[in-house]
């Protein structure tokens, strides 16, 4: 049974799918070298790539004009050797679980319905694109969504007999959790690792109450049944877009007892002098997330298990 990482990246536009696999393997491989770390077992590494469902063509590192559509704005570059001090997150917990408990109440009734969702709507048309199209009603949005969707199953399906580290970006976490929960019941995911994730935003568990309702005729939101052993969640507490950072308030356990572990990390990713704690590199290379990660690659395989 080999040791297999499965990665699915998250909004917007990105390079070309084998350059971006490139760069998601490069941060993974600095992170170990940052943390003095060596891989301890073998490993293969794949990417699932759903960018061009949504864009006709791949940002373009050769292309220097900033207002072309396919500039690439962020590269991947290695971290900065300045020290980062660790700041004191203390009160931007508090405002953060605040926003958090606001939001809660203005758009999430307690079934697990929306309120004012149409405005819910508006704001992902006009800010996410990706987001309007995958929870779209139309026939053409459905039909991409499922299309986006069966690229991470069908890749999961391939190593069904592995030990498989799935690692979700972004967006890409919402979708390899629709995955887990809806379309692979009964495959075994070892460990589900969600990094820069919006599932605990309500307007997303909301969405994902009603297609559990429709599934399994039941609002409640878990950790999937096919997580075995771990699901690991890490935010950095300066990424918008993980505004909620402690999924386990927000996810019940799944039958096995598998149930969110929160890690607030410090993603040091910058280009140009310029920071984005939402980048997918920052959050690989991070020593918590390699910590885990090697974890997952020295664990032994159990005789049950073959």
């Amino acid at each position: 049974m080999a040791k297999v990482v499965i990665g699915i990246h998250g909004l917007g536009n990105k390079p070309s799918k084998d350059l971006l696999e490139k760069w998601w393997k490069d941060s993974i491989m600095e992170g170990f070298e940052l943390a003095g770390i060596v891989p301890a077992s073998a490993y293969r590494f794949e990417l699932v790539y759903w960018a061009d469902i949504i864009y006709f063509y791949p940002e373009h590192p050769n292309i220097i004009d900033t207002n072309d559509p396919y500039f690439l704005k962020e590269p991947y570059r290695k971290a900065s050797k300045e020290i980062r001090k660790i700041p004191d997150n203390h009160f931007r917990k508090k405002v953060l679980q605040f926003i958090e408990n606001q939001l809660e109440k203005l758009f999430l009734n307690e079934d697990m319905s929306l309120n004012y969702a149409q405005v819910s709507d508006i704001l992902m048309h006009k800010y996410f694109k990706e987001l309007a199209i995958y929870y779209g009603k139309s026939e053409e949005q459905i039909k991409l969504k499922m299309e986006i969707r069966n690229r991470l199953r069908q890749t999961i399906e391939q190593y069904k007999y592995d030990e498989i580290f799935l690692i979700g970006h972004s967006m890409g976490s919402m979708i390899a959790y629709d995955v887990l929960n809806f379309d692979l019941v009964d495959q075994q995911i070892h460990t589900f690792a969600t990094i820069g994730s919006a599932l605990g935003i309500p307007q997303i568990r909301a969405k994902i109450a009603q297609e559990s309702m429709l599934k399994y005729n039941h609002l409640k939101i878990n950790t999937p049944e096919s997580v075995s052993h771990a699901w690991l969640n890490f935010s950095d507490l300066e990424d918008k877009i993980a505004l909620n950072f402690d999924l386990n308030n927000d996810f019940a356990p799944n039958s096995k007892g598998i149930q969110v572990s929160d890690f607030e990390i410090i993603n040091d990713y910058s280009f140009n002098g310029i920071k984005n704690p939402h980048k997918a590199y920052g959050y690989l290379r991070n020593g918590e997330f390699i910590r885990k990660l090697n974890a997952f690659l020295s664990e032994k395989e159990k005789h049950s298990m073959t």
